[in-house]
Parts: structure tokens; C-alpha cells; sequence
């Protein structure tokens, strides 16, 4: 949701094009992510380890989000590239929130079962 208020106010102020591409690619990753879980597709794609590519996508748009939103705050071409910089950093803090629940609970050396006895 915070994306996708991120990038409305990038494309109500016609912001650089970097600012409402990340945005747009952020609520896109996002939304992916959470239909893989609501459609539970990551148990039967067991391949991969969909937990730590979570983390590893939170990690990634944390950065994109820092360099690209701290830059639209700073210039501040307009009000509308304001708001949305200061959307991007709210982002920014549930993207790095994220990234640390996700690594408290996932356990890499255990079994991968989601209703697995504890030790």
C-alpha cells in the first residue's frame, strides 16, 4: 500500500522517472510475494528457499529505496516528490523491519516444516 501511495505521488508531480520506476517495481515485487503465500505456490516450489529470497528482496529495495527516496527529499523538486520521498522512507523502515523478522524466525540449519517439533 505504501508503494502504491509512493507512487502516486511520484506520477501526480510527473517526478524523474527513476523515482515512479521504483516505486511501480517495489508494489510489483511486493504484491508477487504475497500472492506466492496467499496461493501457498512456495511449498510446492521447494527449490527454493522463498523465505531468505524475501529477506534478500527487502535487503536490495532498502537500498534502491535509501539512495533513490533521500535523493527526492533532498532536490524536493516539488510537494508532490516530497511526499512521496517521505513514503519511500517509510517504506525504507517496513523493508528493513522485515528483513529482521524474517531472519529471526527462519532457522537455516533446521528443518524447513512449518509445524516442526521443537528441539
Amino acid at each position: 500500500v505504501v508503494a502504491s501511495v509512493m507512487f502516486l505521488c511520484f506520477a501526480a508531480s510527473r517526478a524523474h522517472g527513476a523515482y515512479t520506476a521504483l516505486a511501480v517495481t517495489e508494489a510489483a515485487i511486493t504484491g508477487l510475494f504475497l500472492l506466492l503465500y496467499l496461493l501457498k505456490l512456495d511449498r510446492r516450489m521447494s527449490w527454493l528457499f522463498w523465505p531468505l529470497a524475501d529477506i534478500f528482496n527487502s535487503v536490495i529495495a532498502a537500498l534502491f529505496l535509501l539512495i533513490v527516496c533521500l535523493f527526492a527529499v533532498i532536490i524536493k523538486t516539488n510537494n508532490g516528490t516530497l511526499a512521496g520521498g517521505v513514503f519511500g522512507l517509510v517504506l525504507l523502515v517496513l523493508c528493513v523491519v522485515d528483513a529482521v523478522l524474517l531472519f529471526q524466525k527462519i532457522s537455516l540449519d533446521g528443518p524447513r516444516g512449518r509445524n516442526t517439533p521443537a528441539k
